[in-house]
């Protein structure tokens, strides 16, 4: 076997080009430049044979970003072995601030021959395409909080201020079409900001209503229905979080998750002592604000563990947070159990 040949292969993609490197096996193995080549599939598949030609296993690594993960299928299709990158957990040196294409390929196969990198989890197309659904839902929601604060902002500046306590319900709308201005201009431009919210909200509930209708043909969609049965988790909240997490049998330990979340602690210890800040904030961050918000309306035994903390004096944000943890354990566990069932 003294002839049998490895490569690990870095790919800095781009929307047009992809920077290509080739770090042969061994710790003396040459590590080589191989240059740019055309983004697209047929030019891709080519330089992939082309590679794989010269060696007996090939192993080829790029990091996730928004050019998305068709050259992971193109290569899982050719029989090769590719890993996708956490970018944020690629290790990089403090001091170095020269970033290129090239140098970004040569250091990614690098990492991968050194077994460095972190891989991301990579999901199906049925999956991906539900995912997307719900982002472009979690987009339009994020638009509509835009849209309402622009209007609140400007009553706030004109001297305007709602009687009532909650607003954006149907008789808030009524006092913003009963305010009247000096200037035209000002009408206006109140008329265009509410009507800015109008669509926005018809976009929301339109996403909503099509969230609900592909779900049931999804292959994920028992366990949506189990997520359910916990209080405080809705469509929207269980649907977010399988789409996010996808497969919760990856995570050996309810810890591994919350983890992963970025709802653990932080910590800095030296020998003795031990200081514990806020949470990490690591990892997804569209799951951890869904989840804190669902905290609110949790299940009875998280109800009762809301009230204790908080008349210990804790602040609601830390509450909620503490909530949204323990919540996230309860999730694991019925996600695992309807996967098997």
């Amino acid at each position: 076997m003294a002839d049998y040949r490895e490569a690990f292969v870095g790919i800095d993609v781009a929307k047009l080009k992809n920077a290509i490197a080739i770090a042969e096996a061994g710790r003396e193995g040459e590590v080589r430049f191989f240059g740019e080549v055309d983004a697209s599939a047929t030019s891709m598949r080519r330089v992939i044979g082309r590679i794989a030609s010269r060696f007996d296993y090939v192993h080829f690594c790029y990091e996730a970003g928004p050019t998305g993960y068709g050259l992971y299928r193109l290569i899982r299709s050719l029989g090769h072995e590719c890993t996708v990158v956490a970018p944020s957990l690629i290790p990089r040196k403090p001091r170095d601030r020269v970033k290129t294409n090239r140098r970004d390929a040569i250091s990614l196969a690098r990492l991968l021959r050194a077994g460095e990198l972190t891989a991301v989890w990579v999901p199906d197309e049925g999956h991906e395409s539900i995912r997307d659904l719900v982002r472009a839902r979690a987009g339009a929601v994020e638009t509509l909080r835009v849209h309402r604060q622009q209007v609140s902002a400007f009553m706030l500046k004109h001297g305007r201020s709602y009687p009532r306590k909650k607003s954006w319900t149907m008789r808030y709308l009524r006092w913003l079409q009963e305010q009247r201005f000096d200037h035209p201009a000002h009408q206006i431009a109140l008329q265009e900001m509410v009507e800015a919210v109008r669509v926005s909200k018809e976009r929301v509930e339109r996403l909503e209503r099509v969230i609900e209708e592909f779900v049931p043909a999804w292959s994920l969609a028992p366990i949506v229905w189990a997520l359910q049965t916990l209080r405080g988790v809705d469509l929207i909240v269980a649907v977010t979080f399988v789409t996010e997490v996808g497969d919760a049998s990856r995570f050996e330990s309810p810890r591994q998750l919350m983890g992963y979340l970025g709802l653990v602690p932080g910590e800095r210890s030296t020998g003795e002592t031990v200081r514990r800040g806020g949470i990490t904030k690591a990892g997804n961050g569209r799951v951890r604000h869904m989840l804190v918000e669902s905290a609110w309306k949790a299940q009875s035994r998280l109800t009762a563990r809301y009230r204790m903390l908080s008349a210990r004096g804790k602040r609601t944000t830390v509450v909620c947070t503490a909530i949204a943890r323990e919540l996230v354990g309860f999730m694991w566990a019925v996600a695992r159990e309807a996967r098997v069932t």
